[in-house]
Order: structure tokens, then sequence, then C-alpha cells
């Protein structure tokens, strides 16, 4: 896609700090980090979201996070690595290209506010209909 700052940074178009490439993937260091190391991982091709990533293109992105969350490991050492990934304006994704991030936590360092919430109790009548309503509508 012409327009889409991750396009470009795969092409080499913008400038990035490269972590990993092969034929279907790049990773490249995050501009406005949550943490230290935090990453994305982009398919080559252009898919806006979960939704439209073809299978070969997310196995290859997977796969490369494996790697490159071992790198991390051996880097820096973090006590843990978040991997997050959005779908949809509705939940903040603001670059329309699938990313995956990894974002690691530092001994001592905050905890990372994607990994931190409150757990309260679920309405368990509830949550199983939901369950079996999304189970239905698997194809």
């Amino acid at each position: 896609m012409e327009e889409c700052i991750f396009c470009k940074i795969a092409k080499g178009e913008i400038p990035s700090f490269k972590v990993y490439e092969d034929d279907r993937v790049f990773a490249f260091s995050d501009i406005n980090p949550i943490s230290e190391g935090h990453t994305l991982i982009i398919p080559k091709s252009h898919a806006e979201n979960l939704w439209e990533i073809s299978a070969d293109d997310l196995t290859a992105v997977h796969l490369a996070a494996k790697k490159i969350i071992e790198a991390i490991r051996i880097a820096l050492s973090p006590t843990g690595v978040a991997c997050l990934q959005l779908n949809g304006k509705g939940v903040n994704q603001v670059v329309m290209h699938y990313h995956l991030h990894l974002i690691p936590r530092i001994s001592g360092a905050p905890e990372l506010p994607v990994s931190s919430w409150e757990l309260k109790q679920g309405d368990m009548d509830a949550i199983k209909k939901t369950a079996e309503k999304i189970s239905a509508a698997i194809a």
C-alpha cells in the first residue's frame, strides 16, 4: 500500500532501526517505546489486521517473534516480555498495518501498562453464553 508508513519502512523508504529481516518479515525498534527494547514485527505484505493477514504471513511474524524474543532475553535479561497486537481503531490500532509488539520489562522498571489490570470476577452465565456464541461462529 503506497501510503502505509510500515510498508515504507519495510521497503527502506523511511529509516528505521532494523532488528531482524527475512523474506516475509521486517522487525524494527519502536520509536515511541513503552520500554527499552520495544520491538515491532510486521509482514512485508500489507495486511491491515488479524482479519486480513494471510496464514503464511501470520506464521512468519510469529516465528520471527520467537527468534527476536530469545535475542531480547539474551541482550536485555528482562523479567518478562508482553506480546501485544491490536486490531482496529476501536482498540487504538494507530498504524493500519498488522504488527506485533514485543515489549520487555526490565527488572526494577515500572509495570507495563499493557499487562497490569485489576482482576474482577465475571458473570459465569454471560461468559458461557458468549463463549458458545463465538464457538458456534467458528468456520
